[in-house]
């Protein structure tokens, strides 16, 4: 694509504030927009940093969305929305490279009470974070952050797997 040609390019979904009531059933609504919106988009950092925006903007009560990218043993920080972040993060350390090493979603209701927390936003109280998986390769992970103590729970995390999911689709398959 040439740089004339970027502005005849459409958007494919117009993200909005879910009101979160039903949560299943938005997350499912989110899950299908967030597909319109990376259809035909193959970079993974142009599909992350949509991913990021879009969650951002639809979640209430977050103040941090984004991911971060494995290299080595490290996670590296990669497209996000909030205030600046962390840059890296060894693997086994925090809630992100806890997921990481456990290949597991992990739920903390009070970040304060986390053994090794690492705070990159002091307002922030709540976390959960869903791991990048493909095959057998953890890639990263997508780390979401609340100033609401017990903002998240399963059904946030079925959701937020589904919208993994979404952003690996196109991925897996090449």
């Amino acid at each position: 694509m040439q740089a004339k040609d970027i502005e005849d390019v459409p958007m494919r979904a117009a993200s909005k504030r879910y009101s979160f009531d039903d949560k299943a059933g938005d997350y499912a609504r989110l899950a299908g927009e967030l597909a319109s919106l990376l259809e035909g988009e193959s970079d993974p950092i142009a599909r992350a940093a949509n991913t990021a925006a879009l969650i951002f903007s639809a979640l209430p009560d977050i103040n941090w969305a984004g991911f971060y990218f494995l290299h080595g043993d490290v996670l590296v920080v990669g497209p996000f929305q909030g205030k600046p972040a962390c840059m890296r993060i060894a693997v086994g350390q925090g809630v992100c490279g806890t997921a990481a090493a456990r290949r597991e979603t992990v739920i903390v209701p009070d970040v304060a009470e986390f053994p090794g927390h690492i705070a990159c936003d002091t307002a922030s109280r709540s976390e959960i974070v869903i791991p990048l998986i493909t095959g057998e390769r953890i890639l990263g992970v997508l780390d979401i952050d609340s100033p609401s103590a017990a903002r998240f729970d399963a059904v946030d995390a079925r959701g937020l797997e589904q919208l993994v999911a979404v952003l690996l689709s196109d991925l897996q398959s090449r």
